[in-house]
């Protein structure tokens, strides 16, 4: 039913670089972290914005994907009401820093008064220092947490907020143990060290943490141990880092069938498990737990993509939109300083291709996440992603 883990194994490889999970070191910004950083605005005169993609890149994948932020942009561009925005495009060449880092210099040169991109860790981390001193925020495709901060929003989901959400809910339903398990990778570390932060920040209790090495032959090594672990716990639950196109089905499968208790112990996900059809069939999963974006605004802005531009958007060109409409939305307000931080990160926050979303003064993102589960090997939404902040779900 499933390819190789070879194959899934590079899979996994080509879904972390094209999600920007590239967790790679940040430098140090020198800005003060309460500093309203951000340049006031003329709102009689069209919105000078700075979208940095990664084209001109040897890899064809970072070409159409930077095709599909620019889409997504003008599209949002498009629909805007109260608002007029003059949108620029520079390439990153991938996720090149040094680039990264002139195309936010030359950016700025020519009178962006805010950029939107790049995607790549090391890329939006470069760009950021590049401009530090030039009073202009950079929100970053990219989903990783290490650089964000100063001048440097994130507005690609996070491990940490899809963690938060998953044990807030299962607070709800009594469970307050778990055990973390993960691949052995730094994908995976980082995920286990959201996870660990999650359960403690929300009062429940982290009573084992389980590793494995990322490959077939590790995980069937690692299963005796992990299950022995696992039943002599008394986890309520295994938060898992695995994902689907790699880990996931091995996980799933060979852990019960070692004689893991699912009912007892079942599994929560940090990655989505309706992502592969396959999925739902594995035993392993019934019962779980694990989170996704509010599919209304996800299928609204799919299809409004797909008629403008005649194919599918990549699951990441809403970013490119979302950006777009937040500075849109704080403009047509009448809002002189929307490009600030702290316009920027208003406690309303804003609607998003994927739901409600809102930047943070640290540079992290909350987003509203649906809570679902398989049942009769069907994906089940348990709850509603949250349309609003303050409400269940944050």
């Amino acid at each position: 039913m499933f390819a190789r883990f070879r194959t899934a194994r590079k899979r996994i490889a080509q879904f972390f670089a094209l999600t920007s999970l590239l967790w790679l070191a940040a430098c140090d910004v020198t800005l003060a972290p309460d500093a309203n950083v951000g340049q006031s605005i003329d709102l009689s005169a069209p919105i000078q914005v700075a979208l940095l993609v990664p084209g001109a890149s040897a890899q064809e994948t970072d070409n159409q994907l930077a095709q599909n932020f620019e889409n997504a942009a003008r599209l949002a561009i498009a629909d805007l009401e109260g608002a007029t925005i003059d949108l620029r495009v520079y390439n990153t060449a991938g996720g090149n820093p040094q680039q990264a880092a002139a195309s936010a210099t030359q950016a700025v040169n020519d009178g962006a008064k805010i950029i939107i991109g790049p995607l790549y860790g090391e890329a939006a981390n470069a760009a950021g220092v590049a401009i530090a001193g030039r009073d202009v925020n950079v929100l970053a495709f990219s989903n990783n947490t290490a650089f964000a901060g100063g001048n440097v929003f994130i507005l690609g989901a996070t491990f940490d907020n899809t963690a938060a959400r998953l044990v807030s809910f299962g607070q709800r339903l009594g469970i307050n143990r778990y055990m973390v398990l993960h691949g052995d990778d730094l994908p995976g570390r980082v995920g286990r060290d959201a996870i660990t932060t999650a359960v403690q920040n929300g009062g429940a209790e982290v009573v084992g943490v389980e590793s494995y090495p990322l490959s077939q032959q590790g995980i069937f090594t690692s299963t005796r141990r992990i299950v022995s672990n696992v039943n002599g716990s008394g986890a309520q639950a295994v938060f898992t880092t695995a994902g689907a196109n790699a880990d996931l089905p091995i996980i799933a499968t060979a852990l019960p069938d070692a004689g893991m208790n699912t009912q007892r112990s079942p599994f929560v996900g940090l990655t989505r498990w309706d992502t592969l059809p396959q999925l739902v069939a594995l035993p392993g999963l019934e019962g779980g737990l694990f989170a996704l974006p509010d599919a209304g605004p996800s299928e609204l802005f799919a299809n409004r993509y797909s008629a403008t531009y005649g194919d599918a958007p990549h699951p990441l060109a809403g970013l490119a939109y979302d950006g777009i409409a937040a500075i849109g939305a704080l403009a047509a307000a009448g809002n002189s300083d929307a490009l600030t931080k702290a316009a920027l990160t208003q406690p309303q926050g804003f609607r998003g291709t994927a739901g409600v979303f809102r930047l943070l003064p640290n540079g992290l993102n909350q987003r509203g996440l649906a809570i679902a589960t398989i049942q009769n090997n069907q994906v089940v939404i348990l709850e509603q992603a949250p349309r609003s902040f303050g409400g269940a779900g944050f």
